[in-house]
């Protein structure tokens, strides 16, 4: 494709407001010829054009170096994609990808607000410029929310993100965080305070994981300005991520505490979701969109909800991945093995506690540890196939192994090692990652012994 009326499209937002009229010149492409349409489009139709990216122009790339990112902690030798640092407020409003600002310019100010290209997404760390440049390793961190207040007094919701680092921006620095963010910025949507992946391949001697007295610290500060917050504003945007209290063994919120689950895909209430979900006393949230993807319209080819973020790799939030065949059986005869569900370990003592309350107390939990990662790198979305096989083979193969979707992305791990050799050796079914469907799931399974 050359233009849509003349107009070279930048990304699928300027595609989506081109094509969204009722004639359209398009040119096209083909090897050395360029072909001209005239198209009339009845109002209301799908144009019929499937988009496979979401960028058609060049990713604004993250040019901060903050010692806290993780992938500055990953292994030589994985694929290049996963080397991929985004910075591009497009990916922010369609994806929910964090941008910290300092590559924003009066440009982007301007389409954002003419576009209501809202919720955007914003790496905070800290309001101190000092501190928040000292941070991102990049002078212009110490000024760049400047945007921020911008985009807020111009109605634009903002979701932030805090990623904690002991002794850097917690303590102290957290508590003046919390009373700048009431006082320079109350109108923000959501705050998520997020601990930092650590893998073993991290260099910087600053950068550690919490202690429990330190995280029960945290959730401890946390609650006072939650609180503070509701008397000044009237309303509590402060959220905590889940590990913060399974490190500290507090137990998780009520889902009257997350509110509409904003945070969600930064692991802000995902325990919550899913034990509730589980039991069928709440809805199932994992997987929900916002911004743009939850509110077009595409009963059509031209399917928006599936256009491919081209930074999701590197993203470290919990993200759909991309649809592959559900429960397919194996050739490995599985259909009088046992269930076992596999999952990393921050969510195995949460499911046991879950599968015992529910009536599934004999259903085998298989806990992967992350030992290609290491640190406190226990998610299910990071776990690979190196330290999966590892584990299926301590279990000797036995049972029939429910995996969760989040580890997989077009059916290869993070590792580079794929769905398909799992199942070479083992009896692997994938779900998606949800309570709902773990619950359906197991309950099949109950349904399927008692017929035997």
């Amino acid at each position: 494709m050359s233009s849509v009326n003349g107009i070279v499209p930048r990304d699928i937002l300027e595609w989506q407001r081109l094509v969204d009229s009722d004639e359209i010149d398009l040119a096209v492409i083909r090897g050395r010829e360029t072909l001209d349409f005239e198209i009339e489009r009845i109002t209301g139709e799908p144009f019929g054009v499937s988009v496979s990216s979401a960028v058609f122009d060049r990713i604004h790339t993250c040019d901060n170096h903050c010692e806290f990112c993780f992938i500055y902690q990953l292994p030589k030798g994985m694929r290049r994609s996963l080397y991929l640092k985004d910075d591009d407020y497009r990916l922010s409003f369609l994806f929910g990808n964090f941008t910290t600002l300092t590559r924003f310019t009066e440009a982007d100010l301007e389409r954002v607000i003419d576009e209501r290209l809202s919720p955007l997404y914003v790496s905070i760390h800290s309001p101190e410029p000092h501190i928040r440049s000292d941070m991102l390793r990049n002078d212009r961190g110490g000024f760049s929310l400047r945007w921020m207040k911008v985009l807020l007094d111009n109605e634009i919701d903002i979701r932030a993100q805090i990623v904690l680092c002991p002794g850097v921006n917690d303590g102290e620095v957290l508590e003046s965080t919390l009373s700048g963010l009431l006082e320079q910025f109350p109108t923000l949507e959501s705050i998520a305070i997020v601990p930092l992946g650590l893998s073993r391949f991290n260099t910087e001697d600053r950068m550690r994981v919490h202690t429990k007295a330190e995280a029960e610290h945290v959730v401890d500060v946390i609650e006072k300005w939650q609180s503070r917050y509701e008397m000044a504003i009237s309303r509590q945007p402060i959220h905590i991520a889940d590990e913060f209290y399974l490190v500290a063994e507090r137990p998780i919120p009520h889902s009257e505490t997350y509110g509409e689950f904003p945070m969600l895909e930064d692991g802000v209430g995902l325990v919550r979701s899913f034990v509730d979900a589980f039991a069928g006393v709440g809805p199932d949230l994992l997987g929900k969109q916002s911004g743009f993807f939850a509110s077009v319209d595409t009963p059509s080819p031209t399917d928006y909800a599936r256009v491919v973020n081209p930074a999701s790799e590197t993203s470290l939030r919990a993200m759909a991945a991309t649809p592959i065949q559900i429960r397919m059986r194996t050739n490995v005869e599985a259909t009088d093995k046992p269930i076992a569900v596999v999952t990393g370990s921050y969510a195995a003592s949460i499911m046991r506690q879950v599968f015992d309350d529910q009536g599934f107390s004999d259903v085998h939990i298989i806990e992967v540890q992350n030992l290609f990662f290491g640190g406190n790198t226990a998610v299910a979305g990071l776990m690979t196939f190196e330290d999966i096989h590892r584990s299926l083979s301590l279990d000797g193969g036995r049972h029939q192994y429910l995996l969760p979707d989040v580890c997989l992305n077009d059916g290869m791990f993070l590792d580079g090692g794929t769905l398909e050799a799992l199942r070479r050796d083992f009896a692997v079914e994938v779900l998606t990652t949800s309570g709902s469907s773990l619950r359906e799931r197991l309950e099949s399974a109950k349904r399927e012994v008692s017929h035997v």
